[in-house]
């Protein structure tokens, strides 16, 4: 092939610095989908056959799904050059033949055949493309519902393209987990309604794939898959910010009582498309098949599952469609983390649930909601508390394996019963089925390892919490939290400019450091965050500059004392005009920074009686309270709450 860039229409192939530019910028195209190209423009005017493809893309000796390889190619390279297959500009579809390239050249190729660079093959299966191809129809076992027939592919084959090494890959270190990255499936049904199936079908293939084989393969998390929604960041750009060794990237598509959904694998390293596959059902197939098809793959790649996810996938049971998109469209409005999203996702986990009263995960998706319900005021923890255990006992009961009712139940016991031994063990145990559980890591640390004063397991278990789910800004601010009460300012100084930097826009980040710098006695700086908060609160700018010229005043004529003493009246005013926005619990705080250990104690038993589970469990470790750890009423109220003294 020439060596000079070959121009068509708009577009610019250039060989020599191997791109493709459309009006002068690069074009995203992965290295498939260019040597297909460049092998196309070469052979102008030709009939290029699939076994021509096959043979100088993949080679001779493959172990993929070639047509299924070469669909996914073939309508990458449309999608960069943004050709209609109805109507091509460029590339012509010769039906059960091959394709060839139409497009006018301004300055024509020299007639040798390009020559690839060849690729080793690197997998067992190649599964979805949006390029139509052959679906496969499988025996039909549902499990969980309709959408996860996508999964049920993906959730076993991927952990056997990583995780067996019949075929070619890339060596990794000893002892070092391969990390997959779920990117955020795409919706294409043109239909914005329908965008809770997208992200309800993500989170679940995570949530699966994370318990395939923890020991081996780690999985990124919800939160930080979904900051790459609609990016335009290429494979390579995302595997080196997140240190991911393979993506699965997908899409569906749904239409009245039809759905395709499609997904295909690619490896970092190199940009191969190792895996894909279309999937086309009627909704009343749909139910999930994803038990009998995992057994069939893991039996095929001969992947070694644990004992206990060869059990889960041994099981079979029928979920009720729309039941599951009842539950799908409950985590959809539970993820927004708002007061009128998590209410809205309650009645839709109460729909699925009183639709399929044998539906594990909505009651799982019940519990989680309720226990958010009352951290962020929505209800309070009498309301919410024995809603949210009831949910989280029900789900165990109907399925014990599922790890997010047993965190769910943990929080629970550790937050409002102060149980705080029965919280370690529904910890442990959701760690044990899903160690890939970012959010298991999170509340086992905070919930549990912190109360119960053993503080630098709770660094550890954050760090392996942000090991997985890099982007979340709770996950980071707990980490900076957590530096906190450990006494280490100095790191959680550090952690929270990092989160800041993340997202200057994160109020709970400003508030949170406010805290911090108060205790490093950095008053004046602790203000001025005070009011960065409020303002991204939604307080206007002159509210937020009185409080801040208020506490600024009672500083500079008061000192230590004076700032400490306008905290507690900011506290008390703040109380008195929305009970439920300031806890029982930050009243007792802001007493026993004044040194009021009466009205500190006072509050503190409005505390425990109100159940204020996220901030009094953290009685023992809150350095508010240092100057009461000495009088015995604090003993008492730890061996009230079950808390070593």
């Amino acid at each position: 092939m020439a060596s000079y860039p070959l121009k068509f229409g708009e577009f610019e192939l250039d060989p020599s610095a191997y791109e493709l530019r459309r009006l002068g910028r690069p074009v995203r195209i992965e290295r498939i989908p260019m040597e297909l190209l460049l092998l196309l423009v070469s052979r102008r005017g030709e009939l290029v056959t699939r076994a021509e493809i096959v043979d100088k893309l993949w080679g001779s000796e493959v172990f993929i799904d070639t047509n299924t390889a070469v669909n996914v190619a073939v309508s990458k390279a449309r999608q960069a050059l943004r050709d209609d297959p109805d109507k091509p500009r460029f590339l012509q579809t010769v039906s059960g033949k091959g394709y060839r390239f139409i497009g006018s050249l301004e300055q024509p190729p020299r007639e040798v055949p390009a020559e690839p660079a060849p690729v080793q093959p690197s997998s067992s299966v190649l599964t979805a493309s949006a390029e139509p191809a052959e679906t496969t129809e499988l025996p039909r076992h549902p499990k969980r519902g309709w959408l996860l027939l996508a999964i049920a592919a993906g959730v076993v084959a991927v952990a056997a393209v990583l995780l067996w090494p019949r075929f070619h890959q890339v060596p990794k270190a000893p002892g070092k987990k391969t990390m997959l990255l779920v990117l955020p499936f795409q919706n294409i049904s043109g239909d914005p309604g329908q965008e809770y199936v997208a992200d309800g079908l993500t989170e679940e293939t995570i949530t699966d794939l994370g318990q395939l084989s923890p020991a081996e393969l780690g999985v990124i998390a919800r939160t930080s898959s979904m900051a790459y929604k609609h990016t335009d960041k290429t494979v390579n750009q995302i595997g080196r910010e997140l240190g991911v060794d393979y993506i699965l990237e997908g899409s569906v598509r749904r239409e009245g009582e039809k759905a395709r959904v499609s997904a295909q694998l690619i490896r970092v390293s190199d940009q191969t498309h190792l895996w894909a596959r279309n999937y086309d059902r009627e909704m009343h197939d749909l139910l999930g098949i994803e038990n009998e098809l995992g057994t069939t793959i893991a039996q095929q790649v001969q992947v070694n599952l644990t004992p206990q996810r060869q059990m889960e996938l041994s099981k079979m049971r029928t979920v009720d469609p729309e039941a599951y998109d009842l539950y799908l469209k409950g985590r959809y409005y539970w993820n927004q983390r708002n007061p009128a999203g998590i209410k809205e996702s309650i009645g839709y986990f109460q729909q699925a649930t009183a639709k399929d009263p044998d539906f594990a995960l909505a009651y799982a998706g019940l519990a989680d909601a309720y226990n958010l319900s009352n951290i962020i005021g929505l209800y309070p923890s009498k309301k919410s508390s024995p809603e949210a255990r009831d949910a989280a006992i029900k789900a165990i009961n109907l399925d014990p394996s599922l790890a997010e009712a047993h965190a769910a139940l943990g929080m629970e016991k550790a937050h409002y019963e102060f149980d705080f031994p029965g919280a370690e063990k529904e910890f442990l145990k959701a760690l044990e089925l899903n160690p890939n559980s970012a959010y298991a890591h999170l509340f086992y640390g905070n919930c549990y390892l912190l109360p119960v004063g053993r503080v630098q397991e709770a660094i550890s278990e954050n760090k392996k919490a942000l090991e997985l789910d890099p982007l979340s800004l709770p996950i980071n601010n707990f980490m900076a939290m957590t530096y906190f009460y450990a006494g280490d300012y100095a790191q959680s100084y550090r952690q929270f400019q990092h989160t800041i930097e993340m997202d200057p826009s994160f109020p709970l980040a400003h508030d949170y450091f406010s805290g911090l710098l108060a205790f490093m006695g950095r008053y004046e700086e602790a203000i001025q965050e005070n009011q960065k908060a409020q303002l991204l609160r939604g307080s206007s700018p002159d509210e937020a500059a009185a409080e801040a010229a208020a506490m600024l005043k009672a500083f500079r004529t008061g000192g230590e004392a004076g700032f400490w003493h306008r905290l507690l009246e900011e506290t008390l005013q703040a109380r008195e005009r929305a009970p439920r926005s300031v806890t029982a619990s930050e009243v007792a705080g802001a007493y026993a920074l004044v040194g009021d250990k009466d009205k500190a104690f006072e509050w503190l038993d409005k505390a425990y009686e109100e159940r204020e589970g996220q901030s009094i469990s953290l009685l023992k470790c809150e350095p508010a309270y240092k100057n009461m750890r000495s009088d015995p009423r604090f003993a008492a109220m730890l061996r009230r709450m079950g808390l070593p003294e």
